[in-house]
């Protein structure tokens, strides 16, 4: 298969430097240090499933010098996924389809308005990895795996397509769940609760969910996050928050969301796609979030800041 990599760090680079150690056409959308590493170097994963450098691959940040590709797989920041939307236009032919890796669940929605319905599929994914440095990639956590499929959870050849892509490559465990829409919001429970205590209280995993009192704040940020999906319709199991607490506890110690690293960096993070959409949509359903209404405004403004919209103190 032919694929495009929207968005080339810790998920993107992962996922796309072992499917082309697979084999597959693999483009990297990449910028700046980590474009032109990439085109000097290639790419290097260091990773806890195995180590793999590719010498060469193809990197660009002008979408418009791919074309069309089969697939398109979008691992930036929630909160660019709009933009590289429209940016992923010139990549898409008849049967191209674009599979969102983000923490949120509203990216998918986001990239149908933009490129319309038959071109998207949902997806998630999970792994600790960052970019450690330009053209390399640090996987220090969690077996990586992706799930993905049609939006009405009907079967289809480009899903299992793709499914047989991934379990071609080494280090990733592919899926298509019976219902992509609870996988997205079970994913969402954990790494949600995750991203909002340890932002607000810039601890790691193995502190937050030893101490009594930030365990207790874990455990009401998933029931709240539980309750909106529930409202929403989405047919969570019965035990899903202790699901998600159960993968909290297993995680290293040491483990951090993406969206806390960001924050702690002082860099625009994924807030408003996570703590802030589980406000939003929970008011749209009419369910209250106490806990992540504060964990969203205690960060609100240093996010504000970080994107420019306030001014520094």
């Amino acid at each position: 298969m032919r694929f495009a990599i929207m968005g080339s760090g810790g998920v993107g680079g992962y996922f796309g430097a072992r499917l082309a150690q697979a084999g597959h056409a693999v483009t990297f959308i990449a910028r700046g240090e980590h474009l032109a590493a990439m085109r000097r170097d290639g790419l290097t994963v260091s990773s806890i499933a195995g180590d793999v450098h590719l010498p060469e691959v193809s990197a660009t940040d002008d979408p418009a010098e791919v074309g069309a590709v089969d697939c398109v797989l979008v691992a930036v920041k929630a909160w660019q996924v709009p933009e590289a939307a429209r940016a992923i236009r010139p990549m898409i032919g008849p049967d191209t389809f674009v599979v969102p890796l983000e923490n949120g669940v509203e990216a998918a929605d986001e990239l149908a308005a933009v490129l319309g319905q038959a071109h998207v599929l949902q997806g998630l994914c999970g792994i600790l990895a960052w970019r450690e440095g330009p053209g390399h990639i640090r996987h220090a956590g969690v077996e990586p795996f992706v799930r993905f499929g049609e939006r009405d959870n009907r079967r289809s050849k480009r899903a299992e397509r793709l499914k047989e892509a991934f379990d071609a490559a080494r280090g990733v465990a592919a899926e298509i769940p019976d219902d992509i829409q609870v996988a997205v919001w079970s994913k969402f429970l954990f790494i949600c609760a995750m991203s909002g205590i340890g932002s607000i209280t810039r601890a790691p995993i193995g502190v937050t969910r030893t101490l009594p009192e930030t365990r207790e704040m874990i455990e009401r940020l998933l029931a709240e996050i539980e309750a909106v999906a529930r409202a929403l319709g989405v047919a969570l199991p019965r035990d899903a928050a202790t699901r998600a607490l159960r993968f909290i506890d297993a995680l290293p110690e040491a483990s951090t969301a993406s969206m806390q690293r960001d924050i702690m960096a002082g860099l625009p993070s994924e807030l408003e796609s996570q703590n802030g959409a589980v406000v939003r949509l929970g008011r749209q359903a009419g369910v209250d979030t106490p806990v992540n209404a504060l964990v969203h405004a205690a960060l609100l403004p240093q996010e504000r800041q970080a994107r420019g919209e306030a001014p520094a103190t």
